[in-house]
């Protein structure tokens, strides 16, 4: 049994005081990325997170704040990275949809309506160099947020697809 004055619940509220560096309104636990908190021992943590999409540059910035904020309450943190399942705009807490409205951003209105990455299908989507529907979903974020990165089985090579969103 570990013993520590900290619990899951009380390293997620010290997280809400981690901005995202991209919308400093919302807080990491706002936008959905920390997918877990595992408290490993006394003074020791761990942190799961997600990328709102592959490469995202604020990912480092997030993960060094979070260490920061960790170490300044006497915990060592281990941030870990998870990309699958990918991000979703459903990850969002309603307080962070309202604190994005105020902010002068419209949020998200309804839940995405490609569940494939939680069902493991995928949309059937055309190669555009050899015209095969015998493609597969990599990513659902691909060279930007609006774009999923798919492989194609026939000729091999990977390309993005423009979202429906």
């Amino acid at each position: 049994m570990i013993l520590s004055k900290h619990t899951r619940e009380s390293i997620y509220s010290l997280l809400e005081n981690v901005s995202d560096p991209e919308i400093p309104v919302l807080s990491v636990v706002d936008l959905g990325i920390i997918r877990n908190v595992i408290v490993t021992g006394p003074e020791t943590v761990e942190v799961v997170i997600t990328p709102t999409y592959t490469g995202c540059p604020a990912m480092d910035t997030i993960e060094k704040e979070i260490k920061e904020l960790l170490l300044a309450q006497g915990l060592t943190a281990k941030v870990k990275t998870e990309i699958s399942p990918p991000w979703t705009t459903d990850w969002m807490s309603e307080t962070g949809k309202l604190k994005l409205e105020a902010y002068g951003i419209a949020p998200p209105a309804e839940a995405t309506s490609d569940k494939s990455f939680i069902t493991g299908r995928h949309k059937a989507v055309k190669c555009p160099h050899c015209k095969s529907f015998d493609t597969m979903v990599i990513s659902q974020f691909g060279s930007t947020a609006c774009k999923a990165l798919y492989r194609c089985d026939t000729c091999l090579e990977v390309f993005d697809y423009f979202k429906c969103i």
